[in-house]
Order: C-alpha cells, then sequence, then structure tokens
C-alpha cells in the first residue's frame, strides 16, 4: 500500500481508503446499500488493515450510526495508526440539513462515543447547499474551535456535487474536499476542480470511484437490486445508461487488471486525488481495490483516449446524462 500527504494538513493516508457507507447496514426506505452482517463487515476491516489501509471515510448518518459504531469496534485499538473521517450536518436522509454550530459540535461528540475515541482526523460538512457555504461565517469560526480543543485534526467538505467544490474552496479553506470522481463521472474535471484544489493545497478524496458498483463488473444493466438498496429507485434508462458506458470505458483496461483496479488506478492517476474510497461489504472486495495501490500512473495516451471517450459519452444521445449523478434521487450519492 502506498500513501500520499492529505494536503497541507500533514496527514498520511493510503491510497485505497475505505467507503464505510455500505457496512452501516439498511436504513428505512432505499436509503443505503441494504441489510449486512455485521461478522461480514468486521472481516472486511480487519483485512483493510491487513493490506495496509489506513484511511477510513464514514458519517453519522451511515446506518443513522451503525458505521461508525463498527469502525470504533475494529479500530479502537490501533486508533493510532489509523485515520478516520466522518462528517456531520446531514441528521436524516431526505430531511433538511443543519450546520448550526450547536449541531455540529453535538453530532461531532455522538461521533466520537460511536467511535470510541476522543478525536477524529477529518469532519467533514456533509453535502452542504450553496447558499449555506456562501454563508459559512459561523461554521468557520466552529471549526477552528474544535481544533483548537483537539477534537479534530482537519476540516474538510464532501460536496454533492463538484462544482460546490469551487464554492467551498472560496468561502471555507477546507483542508479536504470530498467528490464524485470517476470514470463516468469526470465533472471535477469538467469545472477544474482538481486544478484549482492542487492550486490551494487542498486533498481531494474520491468517492464513488466503482461508479456505485457499475464499475467493478459486478453491476450490469439486468442486476435486480433489493428494495431497500437505494439503486432499486433510479430510473431505468440511468442504469441502462451506465451498464452501457461502463462497458466501453473499461475495453481500455489492461487484461491482466479487474475492472475495479482500473476504476481505481484512472482517479489516483491525476495527482490531486489523495485517495479513492470505494464502499466494500466484503472482504475479498478489500483484497481487489487494495491491489490497485502502486500501480502509477496511467500513460497520458491512455488518459487522453477515456477523456475523449467520455466527452463523447457526454454528447450522445440518452435519455439520463451519466455524468450527472445529481439527478440520481438518492442520500446524495453518499
Amino acid at each position: 500500500m502506498r500513501y500520499r500527504p492529505l494536503g497541507r494538513s500533514g496527514i498520511a493516508v493510503s491510497e485505497i481508503g475505505f467507503g464505510a457507507w455500505g457496512i452501516g447496514g439498511a436504513t428505512p426506505g432505499a436509503t443505503s446499500y441494504g441489510r449486512t452482517d455485521d461478522a461480514i463487515s468486521l472481516r472486511a476491516l480487519e483485512e483493510a488493515l491487513a493490506r495496509g489501509i489506513n484511511f477510513f471515510d464514514t458519517s453519522s448518518v451511515y446506518g443513522y450510526g451503525h458505521s461508525e459504531k463498527l469502525l470504533g469496534r475494529a479500530l479502537r485499538n490501533c486508533r493510532d495508526r489509523v485515520v478516520i473521517a466522518t462528517k456531520s450536518g446531514l441528521t436524516e436522509y431526505g430531511a433538511p440539513t443543519d450546520f448550526s454550530p450547536h449541531r455540529i459540535r453535538s453530532t461531532l461528540t455522538e461521533s466520537l462515543r460511536r467511535l470510541e475515541t476522543d478525536y477524529v482526523d477529518i469532519l467533514q460538512l456533509h453535502n452542504p447547499p450553496p447558499a449555506r457555504i456562501r454563508d459559512a461565517a459561523d461554521i468557520v469560526e466552529t471549526i477552528a474551535r474544535l481544533k483548537d480543543e483537539g477534537l479534530i485534526r482537519a476540516f474538510g467538505v464532501s460536496v454533492r456535487a463538484p462544482a460546490d467544490g469551487l464554492l467551498a474552496l472560496a468561502h471555507l479553506d477546507p483542508d479536504v474536499i470530498q467528490t464524485n470522481f470517476n470514470l463516468l463521472d469526470q465533472r471535477a474535471l469538467d469545472c477544474s476542480l482538481l486544478d484549482e484544489a492542487d492550486a490551494a493545497a487542498c486533498a481531494i478524496v474520491a468517492r464513488t470511484p466503482l461508479c456505485f458498483g457499475f464499475l467493478s463488473g459486478q453491476v450490469n444493466e439486468r442486476t435486480a437490486f433489493a428494495p431497500d438498496d437505494h439503486r432499486s429507485r433510479w430510473p431505468r434508462s440511468q442504469i441502462v445508461a451506465w451498464a452501457n458506458a461502463a462497458r466501453d470505458m473499461l475495453a481500455h483496461a489492461n487484461p491482466a487488471q479487474t475492472p475495479s483496479q482500473f476504476a481505481l488506478q484512472f482517479c489516483l492517476s491525476y495527482s490531486p486525488v489523495t485517495s479513492v474510497i470505494p464502499g466494500m461489504l466484503r472482504r475479498e472486495e478489500v483484497v481487489d481495490n487494495a491491489a490497485a495501490s502502486g500501480l502509477g500512473a496511467l500513460g497520458q495516451a491512455t488518459l487522453a483516449a477515456l477523456r475523449a471517450r467520455y466527452v463523447k459519452l457526454e454528447t450522445m444521445s440518452k435519455p439520463v446524462d451519466p455524468g450527472k449523478i445529481d439527478r440520481i434521487p438518492v442520500a446524495q450519492s453518499a
């Protein structure tokens, strides 16, 4: 496993992080990846540690706290060797966000209890709306106090759409921006977020690097999603469009690689990306994804071909544009 500096924070994180939305288990309605088995989830976390993964990303809303509880159990004996990121502001799926100083502090207190720790390495705002990002003086003051008190080491923003990351850079001065970025969603390149974050010494954490499973080779247009899986709510046209686009993009992969490894290598080929955080539910997924670290950047010719193919896919006639994840009516894309 290789490690990269998390911007100016002084924190080093594994290139492959552990996205912990899925292990939170089911929440009411189709707002998760469905039911899970804690024993299987804990084995996946154990394997992640064994493979050198030190970065674990969660939220107070994942499993309504259950994801944080599992991380607390798994990481309690190695706290000084791991980097834990959690989020505040999204209190319930479908409910308004709340980024008031009181709520940020109270949810952090609850997260610390579940995580069995007295600090988190990164506290992130969870999908703040653009208007709140522009009017955030109270948030900036609250974050400064939390840092001074030693409750957090770094501050981040998990944005709903990449363009919101540009606002965050201008108004919040974060250490980290978490955004959707993958072969089928290159909006972070379209709006120059990667370049702007790099110039500001702000780390980029790429979420949904496997595009909700479509780039793993395990999901296609015939996949039947359980009723409590958030993907079951997606328009059929979106599922077909992404399945077709995924096959097109993955045709560029080295036959010696798995689809997941190629998709993760693509994200890590862009130097502003510090870590990718695929969601992982089982040990086998951890083994596959961890092997993508150290593969090095794709060649410039390959990246140019992938970029050109993405642009062509964006301009092709489709019922739903595969680059516009924010049109998916669920959970703000994690």
